[in-house]
């Protein structure tokens, strides 16, 4: 005939033990799921950065050609000279 294993009880004291460690388990792996969010938002944030910076790199350069080809134009119909914006007034050089 089989033996009979006896039943042990823990201790309030151990169990209190044991649910500190199982919670600390949780925190830890919640804290780490926080962060990789953290982190994916993150990325995410910066590609989008580097999105807008593309952006505005291909933006001045269209208005850095666009200005090449206005000043040429001038240039061709005026001849060189400077130009003062504030009040339109162009003076030729010779």
């Amino acid at each position: 005939m089989a033996k009979k294993s006896k039943e042990i009880k823990f201790t309030q004291e151990e169990l209190d033990s044991l649910q500190g460690l199982s919670q600390g388990y949780d925190n830890i792996r919640n804290s780490m799921g926080a962060l990789e969010i953290s982190r994916i938002q993150l990325e995410q944030r910066l590609e989008n950065l580097s999105d807008e910076k593309l952006r505005l790199e291909t933006e001045y350069s269209n208005l850095v050609s666009t200005e090449q080809t206005l000043v040429g134009e001038l240039n061709e119909k005026y001849g060189p000279g400077n130009l003062d914006p504030a009040t339109g007034v162009f003076t030729p050089t010779k």
